[in-house]
């Protein structure tokens, strides 16, 4: 029976559609309670979408991404979404083909390959998350070729180019560089570190990433090093009680028409100056991860620990540029710092 009455409570539905339970308490006539099951019954029954406007598809996910990702990351998709919006927000999903997808991965191609093949990403990445929500029935990208390319040796910057950039910064933007450096982190989890995150007492920074499944926000305990420490207890000796950040920037916002304060989002303008004025070839602060890592390898640091610093979710991430061994993280950014001082 798929309505009943419980004594001093009232009536309720229970029925099973599909090996799935559902249910609900407690109406105070079954009248009610039947009502409730037949809308329920009719919602779970209903056809599901398999289709929907193109412009509601992407703004769909732009909201998913902004929500669940990082601000890299959907500021990377909304410069992808305008191209995509710009020729097709008036189609419907299922009218885009594969050809049109084909053409446009074709123009960029003019950019470069590499260009063109990130752009099919994305959409693919679109229309299989539209498929996984069941608001369209087909991925019109799925079967697009990725354009061929040459892969590069990544250029990590020597240890002497690092330090002669070093020489070259202003105290804040050492400061940041050292961070970088001495955690080997991203320069987004650097630009949200807060003083929260900074253990003195245990001489450990607590970074964030959600460069993991879901887009979870996952925590990592790093080690400081002594280098790190001084760097951090000076700037925590001048902070501002009331600002959480230890990098922080105040700008006159335009949308609001007052001036705000609050932690960088980008700062990677600065490194082209400075690497032009250190006469070094052009580095951003990426590869300062690269080279911290290779000089661990070099260290014979294990494969394993030195995943765990650099927060990666897969060790085949790792393998591209390190190899395995054995040790645990307060030892190896120990050794890590004495390998770096070796170039100074």
């Amino acid at each position: 029976m798929s309505v009943y009455f419980v004594e001093r409570k009232g009536w309720r539905y229970d029925f099973i559609l599909k090996g799935q339970r559902y249910t609900k308490a407690w109406f105070q006539t079954k009248r009610e309670a039947k009502q409730a099951e037949e809308e329920q019954r009719k919602h779970l029954t209903a056809p599901i979408p398999t289709d929907m406007p193109f412009l509601v598809l992407v703004n769909k996910r732009l909201d998913e991404v902004k929500q669940r990702l990082s601000f890299e990351h959907y500021k990377d998709t909304v410069y992808h979404a305008r191209r995509w919006v710009s020729r097709w927000q008036d189609l419907a999903c299922s009218q885009i083909t594969r050809d049109m997808i084909a053409d446009l991965r074709n123009e960029r191609s003019l950019v470069s390959n590499e260009t063109a093949n990130k752009e099919l990403r994305h959409l693919k990445a679109l229309f299989n998350w539209g498929l996984k929500n069941e608001f369209i029935a087909s991925n019109p990208a799925v079967n697009v070729a990725m354009m061929r390319i040459e892969k590069k040796t990544k250029r990590i910057p020597t240890q002497d180019e690092i330090n002669k950039v070093f020489e070259a910064a202003t105290t804040e933007q050492r400061d940041y560089l050292w961070c970088l450096r001495e955690t080997l982190g991203r320069s987004r989890e650097i630009n949200g570190l807060t003083w929260d995150d900074v253990d003195f007492n245990n001489k450990t920074v607590t970074l964030y990433t959600r460069k993991k499944k879901h887009g979870t926000k996952t925590p990592r305990i790093i080690p400081m090093t002594n280098m790190l420490f001084n760097v951090l207890s000076e700037r925590f000796s001048k902070r501002e009680d009331s600002i959480p950040w230890v990098f922080w920037h105040s700008y006159r916002s335009r949308k609001e028409n007052e001036i705000i304060v609050a932690p960088y989002q980008d700062r990677k303008k600065f490194m082209r100056t400075l690497c032009t004025k250190a006469k070094v070839p052009y580095f951003r602060f990426h590869p300062l991860r690269h080279a911290g890592a290779s000089l661990m390898d070099s260290a014979n640091i294990p494969i394993a620990s030195i995943q765990e610093i650099l927060g990666h979710e897969c060790r085949k991430t790792t393998e591209i540029y390190v190899h395995a061994n054995e040790g645990n993280k307060t030892a190896i950014m120990k050794i890590y710092e004495d390998a770096r001082e070796h170039f100074r």
